[in-house]
Order: structure tokens, then sequence, then C-alpha cells
């Protein structure tokens, strides 16, 4: 099986990316899905999920420095003392010092990545450079076949994926400044975001259960980009999506509700561990993702699953939470920032 290749943005440097599970993965997309339907609906079951998540990531850590050093984690972010992380679980759901490990920009008008992940970007619209056809998700599936306003209103949108792997830091944290104007929970299935499995299922994150949040920032504090949905999506493994807004570091989090305001960049919710999906779409023409993050996309010469499965270039760039993702667009007619 060919490997996995991503673009590190810090550096640019193209890394292989370890596939936690792959072989496992693997067997369950292919021979499993292919030789047995009932068994495959089985095992991406939320009970079969949580199992396996209880049996990955409830164990003591035998040997925890080597642990971390193969998922890359550094301990010097996190809040919590070394000591105090002896678990999968509890590595997975630390909380670090995001303020100075993750610095945003400061700019009123900036989108930034809900998470540390691993990014594609594209667009809905059959006339963008970016355009793709559904392949990680059916639109009207995605947010839900009873909310027809919401699939006018992002009609010919722009999106953007965010795979988070088992490594990463698993809080997500809000990309916009706006009000909730909707909140709603949609059952599902629990299949992997490990590639092989993306490129194997057709539109799978519409299929898994997801949490999905419509935020206004054309509102007073408001980032001025219309109306953002914020989809986060469980995955193989994950037991839990649990919202927990804070305004202030982790402090008192609250359960998120229609009609909050809610501060850009802060922890918005937390996704119990194993590997996950983070999904934005954005109204048409209401922003511009950073140019090298698209740029990123088609580079030739990197080795993605992606790529293979869409029969393009399609190569993930390895984002920070907080860090820019995109910008509002300016309209031609005004001069200015759009707004309603």
């Amino acid at each position: 099986m060919m490997q996995h290749q991503y673009i590190e943005r810090d550096s640019g440097r193209v890394v292989t990316e370890p596939l936690i599970a792959d072989r496992m993965v693997r067997l369950l997309y292919h021979e499993v899905r292919e030789n047995s339907t009932r068994l495959f609906r089985l095992l991406t079951s939320s009970r079969s999920s949580h199992i396996l998540g209880m049996v990955n990531f409830d164990r003591p850590v035998l040997s925890k420095r080597n642990f971390l050093n193969d998922c890359g984690i550094d301990l010097s972010e996190c809040l919590d003392p070394p000591e105090k992380l002896d678990t999968p679980r509890k590595i997975f759901e630390r909380k670090i010092r995001y303020a100075e490990c993750r610095p945003m920009p400061a700019d009123k008008d900036v989108i930034v990545s809900p998470a540390d992940a691993r990014v594609l970007v594209g667009s809905l619209s059959e006339t963008s450079m970016v355009f793709l056809k559904e392949k990680f998700f059916s639109f009207e599936e995605l947010l839900g076949s009873q909310n027809n306003v919401w699939h006018e209103a992002f009609a010919a949108g722009d999106f953007a994926i965010f795979r988070l792997t088992p490594d990463k830091y698993h809080y997500n944290h809000t990309p916009v400044s706006g009000q909730i104007i909707d909140f709603y929970t949609i059952d599902g299935e629990y299949h992997s975001c490990n590639p092989t499995a993306v490129v194997s299922v057709a539109t799978p994150y519409s299929r898994n259960r997801r949490v999905v949040t419509i935020i206004d920032t054309d509102v007073y504090g408001g980032t001025g980009v219309g109306l953002v949905a914020m989809i986060e999506v469980v995955a193989l493994m994950i037991g839990d999506i649990v919202q927990a807004y804070s305004t202030e570091e982790y402090n008192a989090p609250m359960n998120v509700e229609k009609s909050m305001f809610l501060k850009k960049g802060q922890p918005k919710s937390l996704y119990r561990p194993g590997s996950s999906t983070d999904i934005l779409i954005f109204q048409k023409g209401r922003m511009n993702f950073a140019e090298d993050i698209i740029n990123n996309m088609n580079l030739s010469g990197v080795s993605s699953r992606f790529t293979s499965g869409f029969q393009k270039p399609l190569v993930e760039t390895d984002i920070r939470v907080r860090s820019l993702l995109g910008r509002a667009a300016i309209s031609k007619e005004t001069g200015g920032v759009q707004c309603k």
C-alpha cells in the first residue's frame, strides 16, 4: 500500500505520516467491507467504536517516553504535570497553554483553524479553482436532509476539512467570532478518517454521527464572513463530542446553545480520543483561503492517498489550531468587507 505524505506548514517539509492502525483499517475497509456487509456495519457502529476506544486508550502507558516520542507530543505545552498523564486517554485529552503555544493573528477579518490537524480545502462551486466533486461528503446529507434553509444558504460555498489524527491535541476552538443561530446533532456511524477509509467509502463524513453549529458572523463583534457552519464529526474509536465552550482558558466550560456569542480562538469542544474530523463550510464569495494551503494541495511528487483516490493532486497541510486559515473576502462593489 502506498505511503501517505503531507506538508508541514511551518517548515514546508514533505512528511510521511505513520498511519496508526493502518493494517487494521485496510483489513476493515477492504476485506471485511467487501465480504461481510453485516460485520462491517457492526464494527463501525457506536458500540464497537466505544469498545475499541476503551481497549486502546484506557490502558496504562508502559513506556511513556517511547509513547510520546512515537506520537510527537510535546509535554512542555501541557497544563497538567507529566505524572498525571498516565494513560493514552489523558494524554489525548490534554489541555495546553494555547495562548502561548498557539498564538492567534490579531486581525478581525482572519478565520483561524479550529484544530491541530491536517487540512484540505475545496469548493462546492463548479467555477472554482478548488472545486471538488462530492466524495468526502454529500453536502445536503452533511447538514441534515431536513435543513433546507442551510442547504440554500451554503450552496456553491467553500469548505475546509480538518483531519485530526490520534496523536493530536483534541480540543476544537472557534474559527470565527459570531452568534450561534442553530445547533443540532445528527446520528450516524463511526467510520475511520484514515485516508484509506475515506477514499474507500463514498461520502463517509455525511454518514458519521456529527454535531452542527451555524454561526452568524455578521453581528456586532463578529468576524464579518457571513454564515459559517462548523461540523464536528466522530470517527472510529471516538466515544463522544463534549461541548465545553470557555471564554477564558478552559475555565467554567459551558454547553453550546442557540443565541450564544462565540469568541474566535476559544475552546469550544473536546473529542474523546481517537481520530476525528472538523468541517467548516462558508457562504459563496465571503472568504479566501490562505494561498500556501491551496498551493500545497496542488504539489506534485508528494505521495498522498487522497491524490490516488481522486486522480488529481490533493495534498494536506499540517496546520495548528488558531493559525491562519483564510480571510474575509473584499467586495468589489464597496471596496470593503462584504456584509449582509
